[in-house]
């Protein structure tokens, strides 16, 4: 694995990135250090301590899309192949394959969960002109021969998540539920995005029904920070 890693001005100059507090810049770029070569990192309490960073500071990192995190707990820096770019005499891959096959790669060069997979996406031989013209043609040529398919996520109207929540006897649920998600604009407790409404549903109306004894309050977990802690590793 390489020892040096880069950074670019895109994402660190960025607004979203200078709104964030000075821990959470912080425990991103030692996220970035301690990542493998392709951009994973599972010490995550290590990173925390580095940067003196709390849970709220990982938390915001999800929220506003720096990292991606895996239900295995391990997270992915999302713009690292933005940031660095590798020689294949250099290059280790990660030993995170499973996580690494729900991974897509975007134009710009992020990550993104699903969409166009990630194969046969090695480092290049170098890093001069020419390899990064040679890699536009064949992001071109790709273009040309396969037609991109994309499945968005389309958010439920009111209405489809009543009829549903009646479906499931669970009407009572059906505006807590919308009005939950609709104004955290589809992302779950843990920071992901939504993509199955009707499962979410489902998880939600099991939750609810432990929650007069558990405490929870709109679907999550009322914890302490240890619990929280537990849930990210």
């Amino acid at each position: 694995m390489a020892d040096r890693r880069m950074f670019t001005k895109k994402v660190s100059d960025s607004d979203a990135f200078i709104e964030m507090s000075s821990a959470a810049q912080a425990l991103y770029f030692h996220l970035n250090q301690g990542a493998d070569d392709d951009g994973f990192n599972n010490q995550i309490q290590i990173a925390m301590l580095k940067a003196h960073a709390s849970l709220d500071d990982l938390k915001v990192l999800m929220m506003k899309n720096f990292i991606i995190r895996f239900d295995s707990g391990v997270i992915v820096i999302k713009h690292w192949r933005m940031h660095n770019t590798l020689r294949k005499d250099r290059y280790t891959p990660t030993n995170f394959q499973e996580e690494l096959s729900l991974l897509g790669i975007k134009e710009n060069g992020s990550y993104t969960l699903g969409c166009q997979m990630v194969a046969n996406r090695l480092p290049q031989d170098s890093i001069g002109k020419d390899s990064i013209v040679k890699d536009n043609k064949e992001k071109e040529n790709k273009k040309e021969k396969t037609p991109r398919a994309k499945k968005e996520f389309v958010p439920p109207t009111y209405e489809e998540v009543l009829v549903y929540a009646k479906s499931r006897g669970r009407e009572d649920l059906a505006r807590k539920f919308f009005d939950y998600f609709d104004t955290g604009e589809w992302i779950d407790s843990k920071g992901n995005n939504v993509r199955n409404w009707k499962q979410k549903f489902i998880t939600w109306e099991s939750n609810n029904e432990k929650g007069a004894n558990n405490g929870e309050v709109n679907g999550t977990n009322q914890t302490d920070k240890t619990e929280l802690i537990g849930e990210y590793w």
